[in-house]
């Protein structure tokens, strides 16, 4: 049980290293096939399990391609991204993901954004963030825990999160919360975590709980992907351009100055939003 008499219980709820392992296995592959098939789209797989569905790429551009496959006994896809960017650094980039107060900044959709707890054994923290869904949809609202690793040996950044209950967030009846909910994201700089270039591979899953069909929320999700990971983008620019006051996660001063809560975010009301809008965290 996550939750035990009001206490969150963290044991079977931390983010373990072995997930962390498993997201920088999945980026190896990928760079290992890109390397043998470049200029080959269609051949850009990623690994499937045994068992596995088969993954189909349904978008590739220049600088990203995007795959989904079905996720077994559901209406479900869960998406890969595999892209990469040259006018920004490593540590820009995965720092604009990682905080949350800038993010309330750059991030319109946004109506909360709050750190619940943190676990000090791995660094592990829960989140609670509420987003604008597509009008006329309810604002959703997720509940996760998430852990970042910063490999300097192996030149890699792993960030990991995945849905939990935590007796701190009950549901609110303006939202729609979302139970399930998976999110990796993996970053190999070209050359270092702080000079311009690297690679990143995005997996991601969720079940919004909409009564759309498959292939209409598959549309909303393939639009929004790309859109958000161009605002991120644009977003560690604007902070690199102004220098900007952005928490800097890999530095050790930044890890051991944490609080474990974030200041709690205003409530913003309703607005109408595209389908491409959605938001990944």
């Amino acid at each position: 049980m996550a939750t035990l008499a009001g206490v969150f219980v963290w044991d079977g709820q931390r983010i373990e290293e072995e997930e962390l392992q498993r997201s920088a296995q999945e980026m190896k592959h990928m760079e290992n096939i890109s390397s043998l098939f470049q200029g080959d789209a269609q051949r850009l797989d990623p690994r499937v399990e045994q068992g596995e569905q088969p993954w189909e790429m349904i978008m590739d551009k220049k600088y990203f391609k995007l795959w989904r496959r079905p996720i077994e006994g559901t209406h479900l896809y869960q998406y890969r991204v595999f892209g990469s960017y040259t006018d920004v650094t490593p540590r820009q980039f995965f720092n604009v993901q990682l905080d949350t107060e800038y993010r309330k900044k750059w991030d319109s959709l946004v109506i909360k954004l709050d750190v619940i707890e943190r676990d000090l054994a791995t660094g592990s923290e829960v989140i609670h963030w509420v987003t604008h869904f597509p009008y006329p949809m309810y604002s959703r609202d997720y509940v996760y825990v998430r852990r970042y690793s910063v490999d300097q040996e192996n030149n890699l950044m792993v960030l990991v999160s995945r849905a939990v209950e935590h007796p701190s967030v009950p549901e609110d009846p303006e939202y729609v919360r979302v139970r399930t909910y998976e999110s990796q994201m993996v970053i190999r700089p070209h050359k270092t975590f702080d000079e311009n270039g690297f690679d990143y591979l995005l997996t991601y899953s969720d079940n919004p709980q909409t009564v759309f069909p498959r292939y209409c929320l598959s549309w909303m999700v393939s639009s929004g992907m790309p859109d958000f990971l161009e605002k991120l983008h644009t977003a560690a620019l604007k902070a690199k351009k102004l220098e900007l006051e952005v928490r800097d996660y890999l530095s050790a001063k930044g890890l051991e100055g944490a609080e474990g809560k974030a200041p709690a975010a205003e409530h913003k009301g309703e607005g109408s939003r595209s389908p491409a809008q959605l938001e990944y965290a």
